[in-house]
């Protein structure tokens, strides 16, 4: 933020903030707000990294060197993982590089059937994706994305800080280009691309955010990370290594509607799937 797009360093930390919880992400808000940039060497040196029990956010100029080395190989959940009868992805704002690393680290990179990232759903601009590119097209093909400002000026910047210190009732937050959580769009096409169902599929996420917006769109949601359950959420489990105590349906032949949260629809199957 300060050595690519001149922002203030006195201002990153109060502007990174506003961005991630008005924007779900702060690349997100950046791009909204008028930013442009490369989102590729974005990804390489401003990165979410993924911890065993939570997520912390690298608030240095890392030149594309995350420490992996702090994540250690995951043999419970791995085992979890591979005894779970059901079709299981990833849906990750991160990008490719960095899913595919940190799975590699836990020990997780063969437990999961596919993952959609951030570049599934903002291809990059060298047409570089994550998962077919006919299957993205088709699924992007009545989206409503935004194209994005090329060139602005700094007198175009929407200065959010200002926004929120002095609210105008007259003044909206203007919307981001880019897709992801927890935007119910992002959540509706992720689930298209991975042609799910909404109804039978168990959403797994750390974020009450984004576990809102999945039951808004019809999910069954699991928030990991809390003991208790909050507004919009099936299930709650502190760890994800509870996942068999907590959800022991999910291990049964022949799933039952009402068991796991999943009022008006028929006897589950094989057709229950698991999405992170």
């Amino acid at each position: 933020m300060v050595e690519k797009l001149g922002i203030e360093s006195s201002k990153t930390d109060e502007m990174t903030n506003l961005l991630y919880s008005n924007y779900g992400t702060t690349i997100a808000g950046l791009r909204a707000i008028g930013y442009d940039f490369d989102y590729e060497e974005y990804y390489r040196h401003c990165c979410f990294f993924l911890f065993p029990h939570h997520f912390q956010m690298a608030n240095d100029f890392v030149h594309g060197k995350l420490p992996y080395e702090n994540l250690k190989p995951d043999p419970v959940l791995r085992n979890l993982l591979l005894s779970l009868p059901h079709k299981k992805l990833i849906f990750t704002n991160s990008d490719k590089v960095h899913t595919i690393k940190t799975l590699e680290r836990l020990g997780l990179e063969d437990c999961f059937e596919g993952i959609t990232c951030f570049e599934t759903l903002n291809p990059i601009n060298n047409g570089t994706v994550c998962d077919d590119q006919e299957n993205i097209e088709a699924a992007t093909s009545r989206a409503t994305n935004p194209t994005p400002k090329i060139g602005l000026k700094i007198s175009e910047i929407f200065d959010i800080i200002q926004h929120f210190a002095q609210p105008d009732p007259t003044t909206v937050l203007p919307t981001t280009p880019i897709i992801c959580k927890p935007s119910e769009h992002a959540i509706e096409l992720a689930l298209k691309i991975a042609n799910l169902n909404p109804q039978t599929t168990l959403f797994f996420e750390d974020s009450v955010r984004n576990i809102q917006a999945g039951k808004r769109v019809g999910l069954h949601t699991v928030l990991v990370g809390k003991s208790y359950r909050v507004k919009g959420a099936d299930y709650a489990m502190e760890s994800i290594h509870n996942l068999r105590e907590a959800v022991p349906e999910l291990w049964e032949t022949d799933i039952k509607a009402h068991v796991i949260a999943c009022p008006g629809t028929q006897k589950l199957a094989v057709e229950t799937s698991v999405m992170a």
